[in-house]
Parts: C-alpha cells; sequence; structure tokens
C-alpha cells in the first residue's frame, strides 16, 4: 500500500483513519437526512470557520446516508420503517472510523438522539439544544414559534427544548403548519422551486400570533433560509446555522465574523 502524504488521511492505529494531527478533533456528519440540507450545512461550516487555508479547516467525516427511513413518518406511521437503528450504524461506523465527536444535521431525527448516545461513547452535539437555546436568548420573554415537520411537532422536540430553558413555545395552527410541510416536503426536498411569499406569509402570521422569533426548527427550511436571503433577519432563529456554530467552538476554530 503506498503511504499517505505527511497530513494527508492514511490507516491509523486499529484500522482508524489517520487525519495526521490528532490534537484537533474529526467531526463526523451524520447526514443525508435531507440530502440538501446536509450540503448547506457542510457549506455553512465552511464560510463560519476562521482559515486562511485549506489546512486549517475542520477535519470531517460524513455518512450521506439518503436511503435512510423517513423520520416523520418512523414517528408518525405505525409499522413504518425505524430510522433510529440505521442512525445509530451510521453513529457506530462513524465512531470506528476515528471522529471524534458527532453532529446530526436534522431536527427530526434528534427524536432517536438517545439511541445515538447510548450506542456511542462520543459526544453528539445537539442541534435542537443548541438551537433552543439561541431561540429563548433571542426572544426576549416573548413565545417562540416552531417551524418543524408533523413529526418533530408531535414528539415535542423543540417544545420540550425551549421549555427546558425557560422559553415559551408556540405551534403554529394547522393553516401555518399545512403550509409549513409544503414548504419542506412540497418543494425542498422535491427540488422544486420554493414559494418565498409562503414562507414569508408562515413567518408573519406566527408573529402576529404573538410570537416574538421562529425557529426553522426543520434543516429544509435551513436551506431556504440560506439560499433565499434571510440570513439575518431577526425574526428567525436557524437551527443549522445554531449547529455550525458550536461545531465550530467545539473543534476548538474561531467563527468568521458573520457568524458570530
Amino acid at each position: 500500500m503506498t503511504e499517505a502524504p505527511q497530513g494527508a488521511a492514511g490507516e491509523g492505529p486499529g484500522g482508524h483513519l489517520d487525519f495526521g494531527d490528532w490534537s484537533r478533533p474529526v467531526v463526523g456528519v451524520l447526514g443525508g437526512l435531507g440530502p440538501a440540507a446536509t450540503s448547506v450545512f457542510l457549506d455553512v461550516l465552511i464560510r463560519a470557520t476562521v482559515a486562511g487555508s485549506d489546512q486549517e479547516h475542520i477535519d470531517l467525516l460524513v455518512s450521506q446516508h439518503s436511503t435512510t427511513p423517513d423520520r416523520t413518518a418512523g414517528i408518525l406511521v405505525p409499522g413504518a420503517p425505524d430510522p433510529g437503528p440505521v442512525i445509530v450504524r451510521d453513529a457506530v461506523m462513524l465512531e470506528r472510523a476515528g471522529v471524534d465527536l458527532l453532529v446530526l444535521p436534522c431536527n427530526t431525527a434528534h427524536h432517536y438522539a438517545r439511541q445515538v448516545e447510548a450506542a456511542a461513547t462520543i459526544p453528539l452535539l445537539s442541534i435542537v439544544e443548541t438551537t433552543a437555546r439561541a431561540a429563548v436568548e433571542s426572544a426576549g420573554g416573548e413565545p417562540i414559534a416552531v417551524f418543524a415537520t408533523e413529526g418533530n411537532i408531535h414528539a415535542g422536540v423543540y417544545q420540550e427544548a425551549i421549555l427546558a430553558h425557560g422559553g415559551t413555545p408556540l405551534v403554529p395552527d394547522r393553516a401555518v403548519q399545512e403550509d409549513i410541510n409544503h414548504l419542506i416536503y412540497g418543494q425542498v426536498k422535491a427540488g422544486a422551486p420554493v414559494d418565498l411569499s409562503l414562507f414569508e406569509s408562515c413567518i408573519e402570521r406566527v408573529i402576529d400570533r404573538g410570537a416574538g422569533v421562529a425557529v426553522l426548527g426543520c434543516t429544509e427550511l435551513s436551506v431556504v433560509y440560506d439560499q433565499h436571503g434571510y440570513r439575518g433577519d431577526d425574526r428567525l432563529v436557524d437551527s443549522l446555522t445554531e449547529l455550525a456554530r458550536i461545531t465550530v467552538r467545539r473543534a476548538g476554530k474561531e467563527l468568521t465574523e458573520l457568524f458570530r
């Protein structure tokens, strides 16, 4: 076998990948849930990291497991394929490959986070906890609207986290939730054009109900946020952005000015 050049990834002890500089953590990304959201997360992570060269960026191993069963169906539909064991297997695979911590850029999948934490011995950074904390800080005591999948809402993923951090969650009414579902499944996940007027309407309707901010608790909505000019909108707290921030910090890197 040809020896890997110094600084490149080769095979280390126990079959683990050797990333060269073991003083820097390697991040394992449990991706593909969905594919576009993982792609945006990786792009945001790069833009959020102060780096003057390739070598100063964060080392990542990415599992883009797009065929993982649907998380919302797994929560809501009796007998639907269970995504939990698939996500757990991917986490164990990444740990065995030598990563030091895990990130899961999918909010609904955090319903299965306890299974991952039980199977892996390395930390799993929580997109939900870091986003809920940021939302409570941003809301100024006002309610926090939760934009998420039906499965996420049903499981109370964000409602519980917001309450735990001292905030007040606001679940959208049925009409708004149906529009959010359409944005997530009928447009972003389907690769269709995004109806920005519909997205804007969802925001305006929950603000009219008294929300101080809306949490983008589905990473497909983070795709809209990042790609359609909503970055910096103080009505929104974006979960992919918050996950990127905590990942950069836990990897021992500095955040760029745009993401501080």
